[in-house]
């Protein structure tokens, strides 16, 4: 699955809106967006904070979704 799917469906279970992952990570609603939609891709430091933020690692974004 890739990885801009991962971060906005692990998001919305979470009930998060990209406002309240702005806040939380410090990364820009817009850039966050543009990850999501596919536009742009996250270093491994940013998903690593992504993933952080959404209280699991990079690995267990791909888990959370089975």
């Amino acid at each position: 699955m890739a990885i801009k799917i991962l971060i906005r469906e692990v998001r919305r279970r979470q009930c998060l809106t990209l406002r309240q992952l702005e806040a939380l990570t410090g990364i820009g609603r817009s850039t966050l967006s543009r990850y999501e939609t596919g536009q742009n891709y996250p270093t491994v430091d940013v998903l690593d904070m992504i993933a952080d933020a959404l209280g699991c690692s990079i690995a267990d974004l791909y888990t959370k979704l089975q």
